[in-house]
């Protein structure tokens, strides 16, 4: 907005568009934002060229200067956070046994799905397919200030992010479970009571209406500090966790992909790679442990 608002789309060139973007950089601005930017960026001038309101794109030779990082930045950057197997028991335990309200079915269902926070407080009871042991993600949420009743439900961002689930057995359960709740409240409320069918739905003010995703953040800073977790973790965190599980599982990275909904994320590479990697060390050490327990010496 500071650097096009008074411009006409015609009138902004591959210069002013760089010079933009150089300045977002001296101005301060973290390679993360400057590359939002860029994307979005991006997207507005590609769909301008495509509706022939402009005849060249000016993001099409553009860049980003990036600082040199230290190590400590690279490693941090590439590897996120997430819970090793035994942390994320714990914190399951803890959901179950001092969680508020729909903690461990919230936490259990991203833990076990990978699926974004957003996909999870959209879904509704018709996603479920209880049957086949399926969840179907259809819909996102959006809400940009937090206010319980002015939500949208959007479509997915990408195509492949439209996609069916295999859950396991535990998930079913639980949301077998408490499926009863909602259904006790609607009778007891009637008409007060917001009933679009969603499955994560506030039972007390606004009784009906999908928890905000703020609330989800807030659930798990509070389990986190109970089981004395990291207590920089999100509920994303949960998707990066779920990568190194299966990973460690043995799953293809392929096959990751494809339960997350991507395209293409080099975040979930790295955590593949970083994982996976640590498996191979493993089994080298075993080999080598091995070959020692037979008490043979390598000749040197």
């Amino acid at each position: 907005m500071p650097y096009f608002a008074q411009l006409k789309l015609k009138d902004i060139t591959r210069k002013l568009y760089q010079d933009a973007l150089n300045d977002l950089k001296d101005r301060g601005y973290s390679d993360s934002t400057r590359e939002g930017i860029y994307r979005t960026g991006r997207m507005i001038f590609r769909k301008a060229l495509e509706l022939e309101l402009i005849k060249k794109d000016p993001t099409e030779f553009a860049y980003l200067k990036k600082g040199k990082k230290t190590i400590e930045q690279l490693e941090e950057e590439e590897i996120p956070k997430y819970l090793e197997k035994e942390e994320l028991a714990l914190f399951l335990k803890t959901a179950k046994n001092q969680g508020l309200a729909l903690d461990y079915l919230m936490f259990l269902t991203l833990s076990y799905t990978g699926i974004r926070v957003g996909e999870l407080v959209a879904l509704k009871w018709k996603d479920i397919d209880f049957v086949n042991q399926t969840i179907s993600i259809t819909k996102t949420y959006y809400n940009s200030n937090n206010n319980t009743v002015q939500f949208q439900l959007v479509t997915p961002k990408t195509k492949k992010s439209r996609r069916k689930i295999v859950v396991d057995e535990d998930v079913i359960k639980a949301l077998s479970f408490h499926k009863e709740t909602p259904e006790k409240i609607i009778q007891q409320l009637g008409d007060a009571y917001y009933n679009q069918d969603f499955i994560f739905a506030k039972t007390e003010r606004q009784p009906g209406y999908p928890t905000v995703i703020k609330m989800v953040q807030l659930r798990m800073a509070r389990l986190l500090a109970i089981a004395k977790l990291n207590p920089d973790l999100t509920p994303h965190s949960l998707r990066h966790t779920h990568t190194s599980l299966l990973a460690e599982a043995g799953v293809a990275l392929e096959q990751i992909m494809d339960r997350l909904g991507h395209l293409d994320d080099q975040i979930t590479k790295n955590v593949y790679l970083h994982v996976t990697k640590e498996m191979k060390k493993e089994a080298s050490q075993k080999f080598a442990q091995l070959m020692r327990s037979l008490h043979y010496y390598p000749l040197y």
